[in-house]
């Protein structure tokens, strides 16, 4: 299941989750994060307890955009321990998305 967060939400899950955390970087007005949500949901569903999925408005919470350096969107961050260890950038289809999951476990 997909969570959406605020900014202080967003580090707070990162300080505290023992499993990597998947965070979706997005906006209202962005037509590829339209897109991209069903199959970040999709994705988020199957590995429900092997990951956190999460979901941040870049318009609402530009610190953490800021932090990240998002200048593009859709961004998913992979975190791990809290680190951002690696980004999937712009719509993919599901088969990707999952392998980026898969790979950043």
């Amino acid at each position: 299941m997909v969570k959406y967060v605020t900014s202080n939400e967003l580090e707070q899950i990162l300080a505290e989750s023992k499993t990597p955390v998947f965070c979706d970087f997005w906006a209202t007005w962005c037509g590829p994060c339209r897109m991209l949500a069903p199959v970040f949901e999709e994705i988020s569903d199957q590995y429900d307890g092997k990951a956190v999925f999460v979901k941040i408005d870049i318009d609402e919470n530009e610190d953490s955009a800021m932090k990240y350096g998002i200048t593009s969107i859709p961004n998913v961050i992979a975190f791990k321990g809290g680190k951002a260890v690696a980004n999937s950038l712009g719509f993919v289809p599901a088969q990707v998305l999952e392998n980026f999951v898969k790979e950043n476990l």
